[in-house]
Order: C-alpha cells, then sequence, then structure tokens
C-alpha cells in the first residue's frame, strides 16, 4: 500500500464530512463510510463494530464481509481480537490475524481469506464506542501513518456518534440522549427528589470536526493555548502564598500547558484535516483512555489535570463556557464529575438533588449536601455522559439509584415513594413539640448535628434540643487561605445567637484523612484515616488551635461554652487540650475580655483504646459523645471509604453493642453525661437500641429526628433492651433480626 500522504489524510476526512452532509438513515450513512474508509485505506474490507450493551459488540456495518452478518455477528468483550481492542483500548495490527491470541473465527462473515488485520478503538472521552477494522488479503502490517490515520477517523466517527449522525429508521445506533436510563450508584445522603438535569459543567459540543484551512485552524489552536497558558500562569502568581502540595498540583498545570508534545500532536491531527476543536477533543480521549489503566493515584490525578486543562481549551476555542446564560431549570438536580464544598455552598438550597460520578462517602461535598438535607448519590458511572441539561431525572438517594429520563410507569411509583415519605414528614412533624420520652418513660434528648450557618434554621423546626456536634473544620475547607480569628468569632457567635438557649458542642478543627486544607501540606501517609488528623494535628499545631479557642471564648462573651476534642486516643491527649483551653481562658481573662458563664470540655470517643482509659480519666471529663462512624470503623478495621467493607460490618452487632455497653457502664460509673453522634443515631431502629442500652442523647442530622422520635415513642426500652441481652446470650452475631422484629410488632 502507497505511503498515505497529508492530503489523503485530508481528503479522507473531507469525504466523511461530505457522507454527514448527504443526509439519509444512520444506517445507509455508515454503510457509505465504511465504503469511503476502504476505499481511501485501500483495503479489502472495513468494519464497524459498536456496543449494544456494555459487554457485547455487534458488527453494524461493512465493506467487505458478507453483508449478512451485519447485525447478526457479535462478540463479547475481550472475545477474539476485535474484543480485545475494544477491551484494552488499543490497536492491534497484525500480517497474519489467524495466528493471533485469542483470534476467534466468525464463519459467516466470510473474513478467513484476509489475512491483515488493523482494529483501532472507537471512544470519545473515555467511553468506549466500539471498533473501527480494516483488513486485506496482503499479509502485511500496517505502517505507523496508517494507524495513526485510522484513529483520527475512529475519533471522527466517535464525534458522529455523539451528534446523532447514525440514528434513525434502520439505524446502527439508538438515539442517544433519549431513552430511559437506570443508573446505580452509591448512597451518600438519603432522601428522594425529582426535577431537571443541571450540569455543572456543561459538555462542549464539537460540531464542526473537519477543516477547509490548516494553517487558520492552527493558529486558531496557537491563540487559545497562549490564553490558557496566560490564565494558568495567573493561577500560579495568585497562589504564590499556599502550600507546597498546592503549588505543585499548579506547577503540573502549567507544566502541561506549555508543553511542546502536547501542542505539537494537536496541530498534528489538524494537518491531517481535523478541527482544532475535534484535534483537543482526541488528546483528551487518549488521556481519559489511559486513566483506566494507570494504578497510580498521583498519576491518575495528572492525569485528572491534563483532562481539566483540555476541557478548559475546548471552552476558550467554542465559546461554550459556564456562563452560557442559561438559568438554572425549575427543581435543579445537579449532575457533576465531582464538585468541591465552596462550589456547593454557592448553589446552597435551590438544588433538590445531587448526582456525583466521583465522590466518597466521608468527602467535603458530601458533608455539606448532608448539612442542607439534599439527597446525593455518588459514584454513578456515566452520568455527565448520559445527562443533558432540562432531562427530567429522579434521584433516590436511600437507595443509590437515579432515574434519567424515566418512563411513565417508573415516575408514577416514584411519585408514590416521595408522596409517602411527605407524609411521614407530616406525621412527624406533629410530633415536633413532644418530648422523645419512650413507653417505659425514659426520656431521650434529642440533638442534631451542625456545620453551617444554614443548618440553624432547622434547630427550631425539626424540634431538637441542641446542637450534639457543630463541625468547625467546613468554614477552613470551604476557604482557600486560613479564617481570621474575628471572622470565626463572628460565625460562633451567630451560631450561638441562632441556637439562643439550647446548648451547641463545638468540635475544634477535624482535619486530616479525608479533610484536607487546600493551603495546608499533606502529609505522605500510607493510611491518613489511622494518622496525623484531628486532635494530633491540634496539638502538634497549636497556633491554629489556639486561634479557633480564642475565637470560641469571644463568641461566648458570657454565655455557656461546650468544646469538644476529636479523635482523642488516650488520657494525656485531653489533659493537653483541656490544659490549652485553660491558657487561652487565663489569657482572654488577663485581656480583659469577657468570659464565658461557664465551660465544659469534652471530647470524641472514635478510638476502642479511650474506653480503656484510666476511671480518672472519666472524672476529668465533662462529657463524653461517641463518634460512631469513625469508632465502628476502627473497631471492626473496616474503612468507612472503602464500598468493599464499609457496608459489611453491623452497628447492631452484638460484639460492638457489648463494647457500646462497656462505655456506658463507665460513663455511668463516674456519673458522665455521654451522647452517640453519628449516622446511626438518624436510623430509628438503630436509635432505639442504642436508647435500650443506655445512650440517653443522641445526635443525628435535623431530618432523622421526626422519624426517630416517632419510634422512640412507641417503644419499651426494658423491654427491648431484654430483647437484645436475648441476642447476646444466645450467641447470635447480630441483634438486628430480634430488634427489627420488636419494632415491627409496634407497628
Amino acid at each position: 500500500m502507497p505511503h498515505r500522504t497529508e492530503s489523503d489524510s485530508r481528503r479522507l476526512l473531507r469525504r466523511l464530512r461530505d457522507a454527514l452532509a448527504d443526509g439519509g438513515a444512520g444506517q445507509e450513512r455508515l454503510d457509505r463510510i465504511t465504503t469511503i474508509i476502504a476505499d481511501s485505506m485501500q483495503t479489502e474490507v472495513c468494519s464497524v463494530y459498536l456496543f449494544r450493551d456494555a459487554q457485547t459488540l455487534e458488527l453494524c456495518a461493512t465493506e467487505g464481509l458478507n453483508p449478512e452478518a451485519v447485525h447478526q455477528t457479535r462478540l463479547k468483550l475481550g472475545e477474539g481480537l476485535v474484543g480485545r481492542v475494544a477491551r484494552s483500548t488499543r490497536p492491534i495490527n497484525t500480517p497474519n490475524a489467524p495466528s493471533e491470541r485469542g483470534f476467534r473465527f466468525m464463519p459467516e462473515t466470510g473474513e478467513e481469506v484476509f489475512s491483515s488485520f488493523l482494529g483501532v478503538p472507537i471512544q470519545r472521552l473515555g467511553e468506549r464506542l466500539g471498533v473501527l477494522v480494516v483488513q486485506s488479503k496482503d499479509a502485511r502490517v500496517f505502517s505507523e501513518d496508517e494507524v495513526y490515520a485510522l484513529e483520527v477517523v475512529a475519533m471522527v466517527l466517535a464525534e458522529m456518534a455523539e451528534l446523532g449522525a447514525f440514528v434513525g429508521e434502520g439505524a446502527a445506533l439508538a438515539p442517544l440522549h433519549q431513552h430511559p436510563a437506570l443508573l446505580r450508584g452509591v448512597c451518600a445522603q438519603e432522601g428522594v427528589a425529582e426535577g431537571h438535569v443541571w450540569l455543572h459543567e456543561p459538555r462542549v459540543a464539537v460540531t464542526n470536526l473537519v477543516n477547509d484551512d490548516s494553517a487558520a485552524e492552527i493558529e486558531r489552536l496557537r491563540d487559545a493555548v497562549g490564553k490558557l497558558r496566560v490564565s494558568v500562569d495567573d493561577l500560579l502568581r495568585m497562589a504564590r502564598t499556599t502550600d507546597k502540595d498546592h503549588m505543585e498540583v499548579l506547577q503540573t498545570y502549567r507544566m502541561f500547558a506549555h508543553s511542546r508534545g502536547w501542542l505539537k500532536r494537536m496541530e498534528e491531527d489538524i494537518l491531517r484535516g481535523l478541527s482544532a476543536e475535534a484535534a483537543v477533543e482526541k488528546e483528551q480521549s487518549t488521556a481519559r483512555a489511559r486513566l483506566e489503566t494507570v494504578p497510580d493515584a498521583y498519576l491518575r490525578d495528572r492525569l485528572h489535570d491534563l483532562d481539566d486543562l483540555s476541557n478548559r481549551l475546548l471552552r476558550l476555542l467554542t465559546g461554550q463556557g459556564n456562563d452560557t446564560g442559561a438559568e438554572l431549570p425549575e427543581r435543579p438536580i445537579l449532575v457533576a464529575r465531582n464538585i468541591g464544598p465552596g462550589e456547593l455552598l454557592d448553589y446552597g438550597r435551590k438544588l433538590r438533588g445531587i448526582v456525583l460520578e466521583e465522590g466518597a462517602v466521608g468527602s467535603h461535598a458530601t458533608i455539606v449536601a448532608r448539612a442542607l438535607a439534599i439527597p446525593l448519590v455518588i459514584n454513578v458511572p456515566r452520568i455527565t455522559t448520559e445527562a443533558l441539561n432540562g432531562d427530567h431525572i429522579m434521584v433516590d438517594g436511600t437507595e443509590g439509584t437515579v432515574h434519567l429520563r424515566p418512563e411513565d410507569s417508573i415516575a408514577a411509583a416514584f411519585r408514590d415513594k416521595m408522596a409517602m415519605q411527605a407524609k411521614a414528614q407530616e406525621r412527624y412533624a406533629s410530633l415536633r413539640d413532644l418530648p422523645a420520652e419512650a413507653r417505659c418513660g425514659a426520656r431521650i434528648a434529642l440533638q442534631m448535628n451542625a456545620g453551617l450557618m444554614a443548618d440553624l434554621p432547622s434547630l427550631a423546626g425539626s424540634g431538637a434540643e441542641g446542637v450534639g456536634l457543630f463541625r468547625t473544620e467546613l468554614q477552613f475547607l470551604i476557604r482557600n487561605t486560613v479564617p481570621k480569628r474575628s471572622e470565626l468569632a463572628a460565625l460562633y457567635a451567630r451560631v450561638m445567637d441562632a441556637a439562643g438557649e439550647r446548648n451547641v458542642a463545638f468540635r475544634t478543627l477535624d482535619i486530616g484523612s479525608d479533610k484536607v486544607m487546600p493551603y495546608m501540606k499533606r502529609p505522605n501517609e500510607p493510611n491518613p484515616a489511622m494518622g496525623w488528623r484531628a486532635i494530633r494535628v491540634g496539638l502538634d499545631k497549636s497556633g491554629v488551635l489556639r486561634m479557633q479557642l480564642q475565637a470560641l471564648i469571644r463568641a461566648a462573651a458570657g454565655r455557656p461554652l461546650t468544646v469538644m476534642f476529636p479523635l482523642v486516643a488516650q488520657m494525656s491527649e485531653f489533659d493537653a487540650a483541656r490544659d490549652a483551653l485553660q491558657r487561652e481562658l487565663d489569657r482572654e481573662d488577663r485581656l480583659g475580655h469577657r468570659l464565658p458563664e461557664r465551660v465544659q470540655a469534652g471530647v470524641m470517643l472514635e478510638t476502642p483504646s479511650l474506653a480503656f482509659a484510666p476511671a480518672d480519666f472519666f472524672n476529668r471529663v465533662d462529657f463524653v459523645s461517641i463518634g460512631g462512624n469513625d469508632l465502628k470503623q476502627f473497631f471492626f478495621a473496616a474503612d468507612r471509604e472503602n464500598e468493599l467493607v464499609r457496608r459489611r460490618y453491623d452497628t447492631l452487632s452484638t460484639s460492638f453493642i457489648a463494647f457500646l455497653q462497656l462505655i456506658v457502664a463507665r460513663c455511668a460509673e463516674a456519673g458522665t453525661p455521654l451522647s452517640f453522634c453519628g449516622e446511626d443515631a438518624g436510623r430509628p431502629l438503630d436509635a432505639i437500641a442504642l436508647a435500650a442500652i443506655g445512650m440517653r442523647t443522641l445526635s443525628m442530622r435535623p431530618a432523622s429526628i421526626g422519624p426517630v422520635k416517632s419510634l422512640l415513642r412507641k417503644a419499651h426500652l426494658e423491654e427491648l433492651r431484654a430483647v437484645i441481652e436475648h441476642a447476646q446470650a444466645r450467641g447470635l452475631e447480630s441483634a438486628r433480626p430480634a430488634v427489627l422484629d420488636y419494632a415491627s410488632k409496634l407497628g
């Protein structure tokens, strides 16, 4: 075969563009394209295999193979050479296809007479769409230029598919973004919501795939890259005061932006006939494909940087920025790959729900979503590819499912579920001013967790008796610089004002592990959850802890102050933290500032070690709050960010209950107030079990207080305690079935 010249490549792309302009049904277009490619590449065969589902490829068009095999020949992902190309997203180029590992002979195609084989993936932004194949009777290896040319063609086919070129009557592909889709993810915040999609970063639509003037397109690309480099350099200059890790990320970003190789590859694509936008997207698709195969987290982050940089460049070239002039739809549901806490707070309570392609149950965005009581589903594959702005969408945060463009029957069933939940909320609202008093007369104090001023209006409406946990780290996480002491004091004062007579337990800064401030150096730790975090950081970096304690004292200004230290693992850590608090009280007194009316200093018991602290510890501490999320993680050695294990272990495990009973007994012996704080406290079944074993204060998200109170008022805690003890005596692994049986009898 003769060498593919530059004009040959451009001529092929123009012929493909003309094939699009000629009209016709989707299948007709695809058939015409295979003929054009085979003719231009001077091969006897050109075939297009497309995914029918995630695991199945189908021969959808061919020039040179038996036409009766079209829509009849199918292969599984990884099966045959075509399946191998699809799985690896890498070309296979061989002069003797039957001798290749994994070759599968498909007699219905009549391909046995063709020896050479070149297959390249058809993909768009990391999404695998199919495989493009050319074959020839001559036993030869296709040149690098030929492979490259076919990859460019495959990229154009992917864009054509995105634009709907192959749909219609007798279509090879089903219409995109029109059919209902059920997507499954991970529940990060319970609740259900119905609304319309609002894409946080709308996809750039590349409509001009082929250029008529390579020189002009290269000039357009260089101009856009120049603007991109200026913006990145500006970012770097503004970030001169940030920490070393943040600077390294920006330096990498700058390195990519100034990469000559990156620009050169895109210019070469333009010379072969692609438009500037199509050349950028081809490079972006390559980066996305690499993301799927890179195990190293650092390298994956850097490829994400390149991906984000490509998005910026595409928006410069097309003018399709975030500020498109479009308004939030009615009942907006945010759809994004990921989102930071600050960006999410900008949306505030306008959102009905959130769906993320990535994310973690302990991420900053999840914390904010919980604070705002917005249903959130994370780790939803391909949601940003499937969804379009304005699409009808239903989010079930409780089940971790997303219904995109749902059918009428699905929508009706979903609305029935929403109506049932709304009716239940009305019933719970009627209990707001009633005490959480069990039938046996036991009173349980139900408090709420908070972290934002936006949470505080829920205090009165939910019926919470106070704030059992105010997370102070959110004010640090959503900023690019350390907040000032005066700003923190003003914020804490507003929190106390909003709470009125109700108590607020302020937890000092709980950072580290999954909570990383953008302006603080993150240590390289093999296991951050069990590393340098929470009170360990506060005691080592005493300046931040001192500033926070000073702000809290000034905010109290004569009112009671409750301070809680996180992740205390042994008595000496509490002593050091309490001494730091006393030093600041003494300092504020010397400065003539008004001191709190009284100060309570407590701990979050999140490590099993603290349960076995000396008796003197329980006598010294003013209160203990069990941090259920972390304590369960450490008790079962199951990372709560790991989907493989986090749901494997049960709060109502008889071994965990026995451990909690030990803590209850030790606090009772010392007369130390005890509470339980965490997700499990907000689950009615778990809550009544915790109350039955002696927990008299539970702290949870505001929306959980009604359901928990409703069930508590029906329960007799002494009866339930006997049920739990009977399960323990029988040697059962979990008391949950017994507790569930008891609760079902309550109606």
